[in-house]
């Protein structure tokens, strides 16, 4: 894999988010990296509006940035939403309803463009449910199922500033298989593959749980899964 993942904890695009996203756009080694906002998750929400502000922020960083309407299953096997994937530098997958993202991407198109960007060294990056679809396995309503598989061995517990590390340890014993990491990421923070570990960004903290056991990393911060 010749490119990177983001993982997001939430709250994307807001003003606390700018620093971390300098630094996504910094990592393409694009002068103008074309930027793709694809507002899927929240689909039954208000998915225009999720788009804009993805799109507004991006380019007052410097960035080319435009939607990815890709709402519906159907849409994410079109031609028009695989291109736009293949020509983009960063790929964004926002927050929303998370098993409404699967839904619409497993098995699709577009989620194999998204593989395909990584081999060609593009990044992909989700916040929230973007990011909890693109692990291994996602918790939503307390349950758990299947993710997209491009962050391999993780999942993601986004909006994680108000949880009990403790509390969550012990349940994540139970639930989870020895093999699946769980990162707890909070608002307006996120991480980023490096090698084969991940990089800390952002406002807050990513806390990993590993057999257990639990451990919290700030911003520049370096950690396995």
């Amino acid at each position: 894999m010749a490119g990177r993942i983001v993982l997001v904890g939430g709250d994307e695009f807001r003003a606390s988010c700018r620093g971390m996203d300098a630094e996504v756009l910094a990592a393409t080694g694009v002068a103008t990296p074309r930027v793709v906002i694809a507002p899927t998750a929240a689909a039954m929400e208000r998915p225009e509006l999720a788009a804009a502000n993805g799109v507004r922020h991006f380019n007052a960083l410097g960035a080319d940035a435009a939607p990815l309407m890709a709402l519906t299953p159907d849409a994410a096997n079109d031609d028009a939403s695989v291109a736009a994937v293949e020509r983009a530098d960063v790929v964004y997958l926002t927050g929303g309803n998370p098993a409404y993202l699967m839904g619409a991407l497993a098995g699709s198109r577009l989620a194999a463009a998204l593989r395909a960007a990584l081999d060609r060294g593009a990044i992909v990056a989700g916040s929230s449910a973007g990011a909890m679809a693109l692990g291994e396995r996602m918790r939503f309503r307390g349950e758990w199922s299947e993710g997209l598989s491009i962050a391999r061995g993780v999942a993601v517990l986004p909006h994680h500033e108000r949880s009990d590390p403790e509390r969550v340890a012990a349940e994540l014993v139970g639930e989870l298989p020895a093999s699946i990491v769980a990162l707890g990421i909070d608002g307006a923070t996120g991480c980023i593959s490096e090698g084969s570990g991940w990089r800390a960004l952002g406002a807050g903290a990513v806390t990993r749980y590993r057999a257990g056991v639990w451990e919290r990393f700030g911003s520049g911060e370096v950690f396995g899964v």
